[in-house]
């Protein structure tokens, strides 16, 4: 079968902010910054990868289902296929005229009315002048708008805005409809009458992509369904078994959260995590194996103040990527209280052990606990979790930590033990 729609190795990535502060300043503060020979820290500008490696093929003629946490590349997946944005890199092939319904109001000028809209977008999306003045009434008598039709853009509410941009785009004669959750905006009476249009496209054959987190629409009315998780493709197949897998993924996300105060729901495009059985793509290139601290030389099953404690993790990697590992040194309630981050050679592969040495650590109450996750630019590939008894000493909370990273060759291996 022809496929209407092919991605082979895309890639999209975005430039983060240079520096990020903990708090907003002023220009006092930065006065006094300067004045003092403080520093800001690091402003090297870091990336964010929305999406890494997706290879996704459309056939022609069906309907696509696209599931997944917020954050998790979708929305960057479908404006990509419609030349909003251009692949890091990979390639992005379309077979056939293509129309889109993404962003509420795309595309249109909010001091232009109705009517002139219609015409922009129809040229816009490839359609002459002839042809749109040709369809005019159809559009405007699907839209509904009455009067308002020929009133501004921006005197619309989100709903007639919909309606508009629904009645363009499916007007325009397109080959292939793409759909980013818009349709919920509308009222009942014009969501019934959008999916009576959508299942004549269906009939005409036409291809179409819809992203939505209404997943029993997913079930009912696609043909086929992908799961974009952490920015790669995670399940393609029948549009129940994909639903299902999702479910259950984000159930585990849930009971692990509940269980430990740390999973992938904390934060939106966090990978979820691996089911029975299953090895996620980013999983499967790198892995927290191990957690050991060591305390005098030995094992330690707990922390002493005033001693010097060594954390050895050990990682596993199986593609050469820019990794780092970071650890959090976290309160009573689970949140950070400090955090260091280690970068771990680009180059290797295989195991790779990083040791973590503070002289100096703060007495958190009666546990010392610490966290650790490793990390593909922002993307967490790995987590663990790491918690010693404090033994001796009183509470209360240090305002320094004096401590320092040590890389060793790979191969590298510690003592074989289950990560917490």
């Amino acid at each position: 079968m022809t496929a209407a729609i092919v991605l082979k190795g895309v890639t999209k990535s975005f430039k983060k902010s240079a520096a990020r502060r903990a708090e907003y300043t002023t220009f006092k503060s930065e006065l006094l910054r300067w004045v003092r020979g403080e520093k800001r820290g690091d402003l090297t500008p870091g990336r964010i990868e929305a999406l890494k490696g997706v290879d996704l093929e459309v056939p022609q003629g069906k309907t696509v289902g696209i599931v997944g946490r917020n954050g998790s590349g979708k929305s960057t997946l479908l404006k990509l296929i419609t030349g909003i944005y251009a692949p890091t890199s990979g390639t992005v092939q379309v077979n056939g005229r293509i129309s889109a319904l993404l962003d509420l109001g795309a595309g249109f000028h909010p001091d232009f009315t109705g009517r002139e809209n219609i015409l922009i977008n129809g040229i816009i999306l490839g359609m002459s002048r002839a042809d749109v003045r040709q369809r005019m009434s159809q559009i405007i008598e699907f839209a509904e708008l009455g009067d308002f039709i020929d009133e501004p853009v921006r005197t619309y509410s989100s709903g007639m805005f919909m309606r508009l941009a629904f009645a363009v785009a499916t007007h325009v004669d397109p080959e292939i409809l793409i759909i980013d959750e818009i349709l919920a905006v509308g009222d009942d009476h014009f969501q019934r009458k959008s999916q009576a249009k959508m299942y004549e496209f269906k009939a005409q054959k036409k291809t179409i992509v819809l992203v939505t987190h209404d997943l029993g629409t997913i079930e009912r009315w696609c043909d086929h369904a992908v799961w974009i998780d952490g920015g790669v493709t995670r399940q393609v197949g029948a549009p129940a078994a994909v639903v299902a897998a999702y479910r259950e993924a984000v159930h585990v996300a849930e009971a692990q959260n509940a269980r430990t105060g740390d999973s992938a729901l904390l934060a939106p495009g966090l990978a979820l995590p691996a089911l029975p059985g299953e090895t996620t793509v980013a999983q499967a290139e790198g892995k927290i194996e191990v957690v050991e601290a060591w305390q005098q030389g030995a094992v330690a099953d707990s922390y002493r103040p005033g001693a010097s404690l060594e954390v050895r993790v050990t990682t596993e990697l199986k593609a050469a990527k820019a990794w780092v590992l970071e650890l959090e040194l976290c309160r009573p309630d689970g949140s950070a209280w400090f955090t260091a981050r280690c970068p771990l050679p680009a180059e290797r592969t295989g195991h790779v052990l990083a040791t973590w040495s503070a002289k100096e650590l703060p007495w958190l109450f009666d546990a010392l606990k610490l966290k650790f996750k490793l990390l593909d630019g922002d993307a967490v590939v790995a987590t663990a979790s790491h918690t010693l008894p404090i033994v001796g000493g009183n509470s209360g909370v240090k305002e320094h930590v004096k401590q320092s990273w040590h890389v060793d060759g790979a191969g590298a291996v510690v003592r074989r033990e289950a990560v917490a």
